[in-house]
């Protein structure tokens, strides 16, 4: 029989156990093993069968245990010391209050569509939801007024097993609020807050719940609730599922219910409104229409014309792009986002529906006017926006040239900021056990001298300590490939070789992601025999730990999986490799520390970062990748192994056969030979050495809280003042929007009429000096609405400009009819090739950028 209904009874903790529940409900459990062993004291057995879940730790628990825990003096006194460690790191001074200044936002609104926190908590898919969790937990690590915005899915993404012929399985149980570790937002009364938005078959209700990260909430809607209709109980149903209406609600949901929820936050719990506002991709761009609504409405808000609004939203956003393929790019029909914004129940109410959609618009050369593109929007509605590693940030330029078609790819705004991860969470406990040994405080949010430590660490004990991660990961994996063993319906008659599977004296290469094309997970396949010999050399073996999910609707990606599930069940070598599934971050945890070399071979530039292999890193693993994401910046070649690529190629089957044997040539000849190299201890010295300085190389670069102290420095800081400068009266955003609107107009006006040089002829030598003076056409634009610049470099064969500066010429003489000398001298400092031009740029103090506009005058 079934139940009619399903309700969740709440443990009652006997009162000297009270702080069980604090506990549980402040993820800082997640990062922190003191904490993790006070519950794991509670009944060890049950801890690791409730998958070290402390809410359902608790809601299992015997009563009778309880009460032996709660007359248990000693048990209370850990207790007691969890607790008053959470409370020193949630009032402690830290990084943010001591260094961030004055010009520092005082609250941030980080929006994303998945977060990454804990396993208990599945609402992430990959690395975009992982590292927007390290970012919430960094920032609470750093004390960052930050709130992080979500959706919570009934049932997260998906759990991957395998049947019998490797084929990638998708179930979806759902998620009960009530047994995770999240409490409702509600109102003053008790009752639960809800936002609502308008659509057009009416209106869509959600709750908030609230996961405590540290120091940082974050809020979750969920729209699985009695008032709503069905299909719109199912708009928070799975991560990245169903059509594009589907998907268009999720994000509307997300973007104006986010903005939403945050105002009810503020107005609850007392927390300052948000100065800078975050979209981690383009997911949440809807949240800047919301704001442009609340800045219009007279009723509610300062009034403001929309033109007014876009520029206060614009000046405290901040878009972070993370996808270098235009297929990673959420585009819905314009007729479809017409018809959402068009109607009378619009969840934009007073916002005019064509400038939506001018907004989203695909309006420049090579672009689908058909469609409506996210990332389009969020770049359109940020002031600033950046990628996720150097190299993806100059992808990224490329990528979006078309918005700002008139500036060359160097100078589209777009930055970067290269991702990091989360320590606390990723490196092994027992390498912050032997950190504390030797002095360091590992509890302090400035690790910068936590990383020459590894050098005061005898080769023997580093050396052993590899090996005890190593045999934990080999005991890891043998017990999910026997659970998937079973799952595939093998009987264990067939499966006892499970037991021998790997060897924790065996060098160890780690390969775990999302099983896009891209990503390449059967690049290692392409000489299967060669591959073998590897697996099976007598005298250096290597063995293979593989994982990664496939999109439900990606059949190219679950073949993929399956061409590597067959291999790694053929019995020559299933003890050397193995492909366990549903990989997730309790999978990650052991995998991680335990892998000896981390493989990624991505097609390059489309790994937009990457960061698998810097987790890896921190626990003492060495990279062996192509040079694509942070690995392309931070590769030194002493720190691992760079694949070669073979760049250019056009026949894929061409380039991957030559970057398979580039890698099976640097595992055969560089990688397997240094790793068991070994001297009359049995330790292998010049390996420990690329372990010490991977460490200290990379150590302090990886982290989220380096990340995360680039972006309060480079671009929520410059976010806060320009907000504030639009902020008050709005005045400055009236100024601001009326001046935009006149430069534009008067734009066709504006032309460089004549260029003269004093050109130094034969002389031109290193050292000497080339005066220019440029003749400008401004219209009715005054020189102090425009900077007249020189732009100058060497030249290629075209006589484009290359490694070029900029010099702002100096108006000298002003003339009739708006014409007006602008004079610069430019040093020569460099032999070789050189040229110069001359543009005209309109120039104002609320400008992030130089190609803000994209408006730009050139000779001719």
């Amino acid at each position: 029989m079934r139940a009619i209904r399903r309700i969740t009874v709440r443990p009652v903790l006997p009162e000297p156990l009270a702080d069980l529940s604090v506990l549980a409900h402040n993820l800082r459990w997640s990062w922190h093993p003191p904490t993790q062993d006070v519950f794991a004291a509670v009944d060890p057995v049950l801890w690791d069968r409730v998958g070290h879940d402390p809410v359902r730790l608790l809601g299992e628990v015997g009563r009778d245990r309880l009460d032996q825990l709660a007359a248990d003096p000693e048990f209370t006194d850990r207790l007691a010391q969890a607790r008053s460690s959470l409370d020193d790191y949630l009032r402690g001074d830290r990084w943010y209050g001591r260094h961030a200044g004055p010009d520092a936002p005082r609250s941030i609104a980080y929006f994303s569509p998945e977060y990454g926190i804990t396993a208990v908590l599945p609402q992430y898919s990959g690395g975009l939801g992982i590292l927007a969790g390290d970012h919430l937990k960094a920032a609470s690590d750093l004390g960052i007024p930050l709130t992080g915005v979500g959706l919570l899915y009934r049932h997260g993404y998906f759990k991957q097993s395998l049947n019998r012929d490797g084929w990638q399985q998708e179930t979806y149980p759902v998620l009960d609020p009530d047994e995770l570790p999240l409490v409702p937002l509600r109102e003053a009364d008790g009752t639960r807050t809800t936002v609502r938005i308008d659509l057009p078959d009416g209106p869509l209700l959600a709750r908030v719940h609230v996961a405590q990260v540290g120091r940082v909430p974050l809020l979750l809607l969920d729209s699985d609730i009695e008032e709503n209709p069905e299909h719109y109980r199912d708009v928070t149903d799975r991560l990245y599922g169903g059509n594009s209406e589907h998907r268009l609600r999720q994000e509307l949901l997300l973007g104006v219910g986010g903005v939403r929820a945050l105002r009810a936050w503020s107005r609850i719990t007392g927390a300052p409104e948000p100065e800078v506002f975050h979209t981690n991709e383009g997911h949440a761009g809807f949240l800047g229409i919301e704001r442009i609504r609340e800045l219009t409405s007279a009723e509610a808000g300062p009034g403001l014309d929309f033109d007014e609004a876009l520029e206060v939203c614009r000046a405290g956003t901040v878009f972070t792009t993370h996808t270098p393929v235009p297929a990673g790019i959420d585009r819905f029909p314009r007729t479809l986002v017409e018809q959402y914004f068009g109607g009378g129940s619009s969840p934009a109410p007073g916002v005019p529906v064509e400038r939506v959609l001018a907004l989203g618009a695909e309006d420049y050369a090579g672009g689908d006017p058909g469609v409506f593109n996210m990332a389009v929007m969020g770049f359109r509605l940020a002031q600033r926006a950046n990628g996720v590693s150097r190299l993806h940030g100059h992808v990224s330029r490329g990528m979006f040239n078309g918005l700002w078609p008139a500036f060359d790819e160097a100078e589209v705004p777009i930055t970067s900021i290269t991702n990091g991860v989360h320590g606390p969470t990723w490196v092994a406990r027992e390498i912050f056990e032997l950190a504390a040994e030797l002095g360091a405080d590992v509890d302090d949010d400035d690790t910068d001298s936590l990383w020459p430590l590894v050098d005061q660490v005898p080769d023997r004990r580093l050396w052993d300590l590899k090996r005890t991660l190593r045999a934990r990961l080999v005991a890891d994996a043998r017990t999910r490939l026997a659970r998937s063993s079973a799952k595939r319906g093998m009987a264990p008659a067939e499966t006892g070789w499970v037991e021998d599977v790997l060897d924790p004296d065996v060098l160890t290469i780690g390969f775990a992601r999302r099983v896009p094309s891209y990503k390449r997970l059967t690049l290692m396949l392409r000489d299967p025999e060669r591959l073998k010999r590897l697996l099976l050399d007598p005298e250096r073996p290597i063995q293979l730990v593989i994982a990664g999910k496939s999109h439900p609707a990606d059949d190219g990606g679950k073949r993929l999986i399956q061409e590597m599930v067959r291999f790694a069940d053929d019995p020559e070598v299933r003890h050397r490799v193995v492909f366990l599934p549903n990989y997730d971050i309790a999978m990650a945890l052991p995998l991680y520390p335990g892998c000896d070399v981390w493989l990624n071979n991505p097609l390059r530039p489309y790994e937009a970062c990457g960061t698998s292999g810097m987790k890896a890193a921190l626990n003492g693993g060495l990279n062996l990748s192509i040079l694509d994401g942070w690995w392309d910046e931070w590769y030194d070649g002493s720190n691992g192994w760079a694949i070669p690529s073979a760049d250019g190629i056009d026949d894929p089957d061409r380039r991957d056969d030559l970057e398979a044997a580039a890698l099976y040539d640097l595992i055969e000849h560089e990688v397997a030979p240094r790793f068991y190299d070994v001297d009359d201890d049995g330790v292998p010295t010049r390996w420990l050495e690329m372990v010490r300085h991977t460490i200290t190389s990379l150590g302090p670069k990886v982290l989220a809280t380096r990340q995360v102290r680039d972006y309060v420095r480079e671009l929520y800081a410059p976010a806060a003042r320009q907000a504030r400068l639009l902020d008050g009266a709005y005045e400055g955003a009236r100024d601001l929007a009326s001046w935009k609107q006149r430069v534009r107009e008067q734009w066709p006006s504006v032309h460089v009429e004549h260029v003269e040089s004093v050109d130094p002829g034969d002389s031109a030598e290193v050292g000497s000096e080339l005066s220019l003076h440029a003749y400008v056409a401004l219209g009715g634009l005054a020189p102090d609405d425009v900077e007249v610049q020189v732009v100058h470099g060497r030249t290629g064969h075209e006589d484009e400009l290359t490694d070029f500066s900029v010099v702002p010429m100096s108006l000298v003489e002003s003339y009739e009819n708006g014409r007006h000398r602008f004079d610069a001298a430019l040093a020569l400092d460099h032999a070789g090739p050189f040229g110069y031009t001359v543009r005209v740029v309109p120039k104002h103090r609320a400008l992030a950028s130089v190609a803000e506009l994209g408006l730009v005058a050139l000779p001719g």
